[in-house]
Formats: C-alpha cells, structure tokens, sequence
C-alpha cells in the first residue's frame, strides 16, 4: 500500500542541529490560494497518491500549476507541525536569469532562524546545513517554477520526513529518473471546471444570464486557467458589460485579447517558455504551428523542419519536455489551440522563404505518400508527380494494408494540406492532393469530404492553362454530387466536364459518371445509353480493364430495366477481364451486379454465393462503403430463402456502417428493413408462420444503390 506524500502518522523528530543555539522557527511562508481556484479533484487526488518525498507537477505556463501545489499545501498544512518553505526560483519569468540555488538555500536557513553570522561561506556546507536542519522534521517545501533539475537538487533535504513539491513547465526527468521523484502532470480543465472558474470571479448570476456567450468563451479558451482568468479579468472590470461583447471582442482580437498585461498576459507567460529553447529548437515550435491538420506525425515533422528523422525526435521531445506539446502512445505531436496560436505569432518572426519552404516541404510529403498509398489500394490508377522539394522525406509504406493504416490516421492531414496548397498558389498540387485521397475516400464512405476535396480542386483548375485537369475536376465534383443525391448538381458538373474536352479517353470517363449520375435519378435508360458510350470508346482506345468497367454498368442498367440475361452476359464477361488484369475491386463491384441480378431473377442461392464473394473481396480491400449496400443486398436474399437470422444479421452489420459513414437515408431503409423483420419474425424467437393475408418482407425494395463502386477507379 502506497504512503500518502503527507505522513499519516507524526513522527518523533529529534533536535536539530545547534538546537541549543538556534530559536526553534516555524515557518509559514505559503501565499494564498487564489478565490477563484476550481477543480482539480483528478490532480489533488494523484497528489495524494504519490508516496512521500518529492512530487513534479509539470504543464505549459498557465495551466494553474502553482495554485494547484498551494491549493494542496494549505488543504494538508496542519500535518506539516514544522512549517511550510516556500520559494519561486523565478525559472520562468520576466526576469531571464532563474534563481540560483544558493540565493534559496540562503533564504531557506534564514526563514529557519540561522543567524546571519553563523550561515557558512561554503554553498556546499550552506546545504549540508539546511538539511540538517530539517532532517526529523515533518516539513513542505514547495519549489516554485524550476527550470531545471540542478536547480532543485540542492534544495532537496536528506531525509524522508519532509514533502517536497516542484512545479515546473519542464518534465525535470532528471529528478524523477535520479532522484525518485513522482511526476504530475497538469492539463486542461474539463468544461464544468471551467464553468466553475468564471462563476467563482463573476458570479452564478452573470454566468447564468448568458450561456451561449460563456459556452464561447470556454470553447476559445479550451480549459486553459490563465486565459480564463484573463478573461474574466476584463469581464469583472466592465461589470456592465454584456459577456457577448466581450466574445465579440474575442472574436476580433483572439489571442491579442489575452495579453493585456505585458507581465501575465498568456503570450507573454508563454513566451517565457521560449527563452530556455535553442534556436533550433525555437524553429521547430514555430513550424509545428503552421503545419497543416490538427496534429502531426514524427514523419512528417521531418519533412516540415528538413531534419533527420533522429534529430526530429530529439527536438520535438525537448519541446515536450518544456509542455510546449503533448505526444500520445502513437508518437503524434499536437500543441493547445492556444499554444498553437501563438507558435504561429512566433512563426511570423521567421523569414518568409523559410516558411514557405518548410509548408512545400510538409505539403510535397503528404502528396507524394498519399500517392504512393493510392497505388498500393489501387494499382491500377497512375498520376505522375513533379519531384518533391529538397528535404523531403516520404514515408516508405510497405502494402496495401499499411497505406489502408496510414491513410485512415492522415488524410484530415492530407486534406489540410491541400488547403496550404492553395494558399502557397500551387494549384496543380491541390488538384493532385484531390487525386489521391479519391480511393480511400470513396471506399470509407467520406462523402462529403470527397465534395470538399474537389471543390477545392475545381477552384484551382481554374487558375491553369489545362483544360484535362479542369474536365477531370468537374467530373469528379459531379460524381461527388451524384453521391449524396445532389442531382442537378452532379449533371451541371459532368456537362462542364464534357464541354471542356475533346480527349476520348476523358470523354469516355464522362460517360461512365453520366450512367451513374441517371441511375441514382432512376433514369435507367439514359444510364444505359451513357454506359454502352462509354463501353464503346473504352473498346476502340484499346482499354480493357476499363471495359470491364464499363460493361459492369451496363449490367447494372439491365437489372434495373429487368434484362436479367444481358446484365449476367455483360458481368460474366467483366468478371473475366478483371480477374485476367488482376482487379479485385472490379471483380468484387461486378459480383454484386451478378448477386442482384441472381437476385432479381429468383435466383436466390446463387445471389448468396456472389454477394458474399464480392463481401470477400470488399473487405480485403477495405472498401466499406460498397460492403455497406452488398450487406444491405444480401439481407434481401436471405429473407427471400426464408433465412431471417441471417437477413437480420446481414442488416445489423449494414445499418452499423451506414451509420458510421452517416448516411442517414440509408439508415433509416435499412432500419425500417429491420422493424419490418421483427414484425414477421417477433425477433429473437424463431419466424412463426406467415399469415395468408400477409407475406414475409422480401418485396422491401433492395439497396438502391447503383453501379457507380467502380468510377473512383478513372
């Protein structure tokens, strides 16, 4: 069982060193804890969990790490009978020279009543003196704002008697490593906490009165306790001033509102920090703030800063070391918002070419690996890249399942990239970010992230004298659309495509969106018009894989136009081609069409087997998007073979990744598909006999989704 850092027990204390000489002192030297200090609970508890002896409690400046030693210190102060020490060693402050040690333990022996002439010249015989002196005694001593672990070694007393708490924005890993030290650390406050903070300074009232404004200023402040404090700092001086003005002024000013006060505005504390960093060290800080994406990777931190990966890892340790960020368990660097905003005022100081540099850098490292993990899900996809920039280090990515992997965790990244792509004017790289992250958006069912994406492209088209990167653009906007049944919308955009080229490869491409474009409007006829113009001219280019494709389509069309016959000589023969050129994803899309129309023609044993097959093969692929609308296919021939546990389980598993990939329409067809089933069934008891005047559920339509799984492929 662990001791409590507070004794639980008082101790037998013998007299200390010239006790006949020396006044027996007791001091009190705790400041006050600020009214307006709330929460906690986790951290005060940790505390009171570490054994005896020393406790580290570490975090960015502001976090609250003072008032939470001295919060601590008073709840526990009747248990220290021989006093509370109690120094700021200045390690972060305006004044740019910490404390020396010795000016402490100086301070310390006259706080313990050593008279003057009897403090030895010595400093190593000035420590051995204070900690006989304490030695026995049942005493806190709190070592404020440290910079380091030699700082705070000679303050250290030499028995197990005394409590010792060092608050500090560095880890002092040397303390916790050499001398057994027990590490805090000190985050965000939660959102009630934080509620409770601005109630404390202004009142349950005011708080109350407006609590969209307080919601706003909480969210800005993200739980950091100075940049609270600061604003309500300008709220209790205005007293008649509505929250919302204020938020309105956070609005406007952002971080520059917080630093009102050139000694203990946020920027300044923080600012601090940066004074204990090498110049190296400085740089990286800056350029983690205006990487693209929430967070970012060791790999590329690399890239960003143009260092060796090892070195890379040194430096972004030492900035975690001094909680300047925070990396979780799989290596990923992430600063505060606040923080972060001001690693970007602190990025202003740097040259313009360094960052823009460093942005082609981290963008150009994003591009070129996203394109390498598209290739891996996708080989038969190609688009050629300009060489990155010089620094640049692409992560190596060894199979699909590793791009599967890296594209899962970056593509937010990916996409922020292209964002700073288009703000540095490289609008052929925006379009090419668009580009390859279409597999895997399209796949994992990213929707309205594949919009975005190529908004974003057909913007940056515009800007080049390239009238094939234009079309591609509008084509794949007007499938995005088509997606998420934006109708008019989605054949405005492949119209636009087809105006703007003459390349029969291109046009080809076109047709094949325009057949799914009519198929998700139910126009199966002009779907199949589209789909046979397509298969025409991928024939003539000599294109057969894209045949496959295209044939694919036209057996999609007919099952919907109820030409079982054609759609299963169409998919037999694009099943052929695509296992002949080794396409498992047109292989799996043409067996769904062959399940459906198997389906369709009561064929329903048969429409099993390929639904199943072509749920293999998506997820393999990890395509979840198309094994969504197969599971919600298969459920329908289950049902029409009387195999209800596994329609509703088929189902289950179909509704769970709609939901994921919030496709709401589908949601609530596929749960209605299951109401309808526990109707029938009285789930989970077995299905009882259907009543003449009723029939079980399988004419409930089946997915409506169309042939269009294929189309991320061109």
């Amino acid at each position: 069982m662990l001791t409590s850092l507070v004794p639980a027990t008082p101790a037998v204390t013998g007299p200390p060193l010239n006790a006949t000489d020396e006044p027996v002192v007791v001091p009190r030297q705790l400041p006050a804890v600020p009214a307006s200090f709330a929460g906690r609970r986790t951290e005060l508890d940790r505390l009171d969990a570490v054994p005896a002896g020393t406790a580290v409690i570490a975090g960015p400046g502001g976090i609250g790490k003072t008032w939470l030693a001295l919060n601590w210190a008073h709840r526990h102060r009747d248990r220290f009978l021989d006093g509370q020490l109690f120094v700021d060693l200045r390690g972060f402050s305006p004044d740019e020279r910490p404390m020396d040690p010795d000016v402490a333990v100086r301070g310390f022996l006259d706080s313990l009543g050593v008279e003057p002439n009897r403090v030895p010249a010595d400093p190593h015989a000035r420590t051995a003196l204070f900690r006989s002196l304490v030695a026995g005694k049942r005493l806190l001593i709190v070592l404020d704002n440290a910079t380091g672990t030699g700082q705070v070694v000679p303050l250290l007393p030499g028995g197990d008697t005394c409590t010792v708490l060092v608050t500090s924005r560095a880890r002092l890993v040397g303390l916790v490593a050499g001398h057994d030290a027990h590490l805090v650390l000190v985050g965000t406050l939660p959102d009630p906490e934080a509620r409770a903070l601005l109630a404390r300074r202004l009142g349950t009232a005011r708080i109350t009165a407006e609590p969209a404004a307080v919601e706003e200023m909480i969210e800005f402040c993200g739980g950091f306790p100075l940049a609270l404090g600061v604003l309500a700092g300008h709220a209790a001086i205005r007293p008649q001033l509505p929250l919302a003005a204020l938020v309105t002024d956070l609005r406007e000013m952002g971080l520059d509102l917080l630093d009102h006060d050139p000694a203990a505005g946020l920027p300044t504390v923080l600012s601090w920090s940066l004074r204990h960093l090498t110049t190296e060290q400085r740089t990286v800080f800056a350029l983690l703030g205006i990487a693209p994406g929430p967070d970012i990777g060791l790999p590329a931190a690399a890239s960003l800063t143009a260092l060796p990966t090892a070195r890379a890892r040194k430096v972004v340790r030492a900035l975690e070391e001094a909680s300047l960020l925070t990396r979780d368990r799989h290596g990923r660097c992430a600063m505060h918002d606040l923080v972060r905003a001001y690693a970007i005022t602190v990025a202003h100081d740097l040259a313009e070419p360094a960052r823009q540099t460093a942005l082609e850098r981290v963008v150009d490292f994003y591009l070129h690996t996203a394109n390498t993990a598209d290739r891996l899900l996708n080989p038969h996809r190609r688009l050629q890249l300009d060489p990155p920039a010089p620094g640049t280090r692409p992560h190596p990515l060894s199979d699909a399942a590793a791009a599967l992997a890296w594209l899962t965790a970056e593509h937010a990244h990916v996409l922020a990239a292209q964002h700073t792509a288009e703000s540095q004017h490289r609008y052929r790289v925006v379009w090419q970010l668009a580009w390859t992250l279409y597999t895997f958006l399209v796949r994992r069912g990213y929707r309205d992230e594949v919009r975005t994406a190529w908004q974003t492209a057909v913007a940056a088209t515009a800007h080049l004298p390239d009238p094939a990167a234009r079309a591609l653009a509008h084509r794949r906007l007007g499938r995005a659309y088509s997606r998420l049944g934006q109708h008019e919308d989605a054949i405005s955009q492949l119209r636009r495509a087809l105006d703007l080229t003459e390349d029969p490869t291109e046009q080809a491409h076109i047709h094949h969106a325009f057949a799914a474009a009519w198929e998700r409007r139910a126009d199966h006829r002009r779907a199949l018009e589209h789909a046979q113009r397509a298969l025409d001219l991928y024939h003539r280019l000599g294109f057969p894989l894209l045949e496959a494709h295209a044939l694919t389509a036209i057996g999609s069309s007919a099952v919907h136009l109820g030409d079982y016959d054609t759609a299963r000589q169409h998919c037999r023969t694009a099943l052929v081609l695509c296992r002949r050129h080794h396409d498992p994803a047109g292989e799996a899309d043409t067996l769904h069409t062959l399940g459906r129309a198997a389906h369709h023609a009561s064929h329903h044993n048969q429409a099993v087997h390929y639904y199943e097959e072509a749920l293999r093969l998506y997820g393999t692929l990890g395509n979840t998007t198309a094994g969504a609308d197969t599971l919600a296919d298969l459920g329908h021939s289950h049902i029409a073979l009387g195999q209800y546990d596994h329609a509703r389980a088929a189902w289950q598993q179909a509704l769970q990744l709609y939901q994921g990939q919030h496709r709401d329409l589908d949601v609530q067809r596929v749960q209605q598909q299951l109401d309808t089933l526990h109707h029938f069934t009285g789930e989970p008891a077995p299905p009882p006999p259907v009543p003449s005047a009723a029939t079980p559920p399988t004419s409930l339509p089946a997915s409506g989704h169309s042939h269009d799984r294929s189309y991320w492929r061109c």
